[in-house]
Formats: structure tokens, sequence, C-alpha cells
């Protein structure tokens, strides 16, 4: 049982949570190991039952007496700082590219869309996905950022992104390991990279990347 993935759900709304619990009920490599609807109550319960994934939506409210959201923002580089192995994915119904761009670079590791059928029916296979090492987003999130995010590439996402092409088998901790850095650091620049470049997969990076001229491109490789 301790060799299974372990993830904490937090939603405000039932039903919403049933269908999660019934999607990974499917897949005998996840176990919920706890349900939450008030932000307040995450951080004590992650000390108790520290997991591997966790599923945030982002309007819950702080607690019981403070019906505010709680804040998404502040919470999340704060829990990767505690549990720097812990992946964080968003599942919300809010579809601004500013609030998921916000969500990305405090750590989010993915965001899907609460009217993303598909990805919610695979819901299982895609916790699979982020913890071996693949971001995860709605694909009506990715058509969007491209043309939103017009900053350049970091350094250091280049740099990611160049090690994933040099060891495409490697596991994230392995290439974090490379960079010295945590694996929640490290899943945080590949979620920003696979925004930018719309895609889904760590090989559909590498791939884009080559072919955009940003990494080395597999004809450099080549003799004249």
């Amino acid at each position: 049982m301790k060799n299974k993935i372990q993830v904490i759900i937090m939603d405000d709304h039932q039903s919403i949570v049933d269908g999660y619990q019934f999607r990974l009920s499917q897949v005998p490599e996840i176990e919920v190991v706890k349900t939450l609807e008030y932000g307040e109550d995450l951080e004590p319960t992650l000390k108790k039952h520290p997991v591997d994934v966790l599923i945030l939506d982002v309007e819950v409210p702080a607690s019981r007496e403070n019906q505010n959201s709680y804040p998404i923002l502040h919470t999340i580089p704060k829990l990767l700082k505690m549990y720097p192995h812990l992946a964080i994915l968003v599942i919300s119904m809010h579809n601004e590219p500013g609030l998921i761009r916000a969500i990305v670079e405090a750590g989010a590791v993915g965001y899907i869309l609460k009217n993303d059928s598909s990805k919610i029916q695979e819901l299982g296979k895609w916790i699979l996905s982020i913890v071996n090492g693949d971001p995860c987003f709605s694909d009506k999130i990715l058509r969007v950022f491209p043309g939103r995010i017009n900053e350049p590439f970091t350094a250091r996402q280049l740099e990611a992104l160049s090690l994933c092409a040099a060891y495409p088998n490697s596991k994230t901790a392995e290439l974090a390991a490379k960079m010295k850095i945590a694996n929640s650091t490290l899943r945080n620049l590949l979620s920003a990279v696979y925004l930018k470049l719309g895609v889904q997969t760590r090989a559909a990076a590498i791939a884009k990347a080559k072919q955009m001229g940003i990494i080395t491109p597999d004809s450099a490789l080549m003799s004249p």
C-alpha cells in the first residue's frame, strides 16, 4: 500500500470530489488518502499525511468561518518549500490566462479546466504522467498561452530542456540532481516551458524546441 501514489484532493464541492475519487479508484497505482474542503486544513493534513500529489481547486474557502478563497498563490510556494517532492495539480473552472500563469509560476505542475471532460475522464492517467515528470494542461490553455506569453525563455528553462533532450529516459529526480535543484523546481521550469511551447509531453517539448532552434537541433549532430 505504501508504494502507491498517494493523493490529497481539496475541493469544496462533494460531487466533484466524488467524481475525482471514482476516476482515480480505477487506477490501482493511486490511492486517495484524504479529501478537504477548507484551505486552512491543508497544511496540518499534509503534516500527518505526506503525499505525492495534491489536487487543488482555486476557490476553496479558507475555513468554515472565513468563506473567502484561500490564498493559493501563497499556499503553493509555501507547501513546495516544505515538501519539495510534492506535485501540485490545479483543477478549476477559471481560465483567465493571468491567473493560470501566476499559479504555474508559483509552482503548480499542471492546470486542468473542470469542463475538460477528456482530461477529467483520464485523471488517473494524468496523475501518473505528472509523477513521472510531465506537466499536464488542458488543450484550451495550451492554445491560448503561446500567444499570451511573450518573454523569452530563461537560461534555467533552456538548461532544463537541454538536459531533457540529452537524457530523454531520465526521471525527474535524476535531471533535478544534475541541475542541483529540487524536483518541484524542475517541474516548475518545465511547466512554464510547456505552456510557452504549447505542448503536453517532454518528447513534444524537445521536438518543438529543436525545431525552433532554441536547443541543439538533431541536424547539428550530423556530419555535413
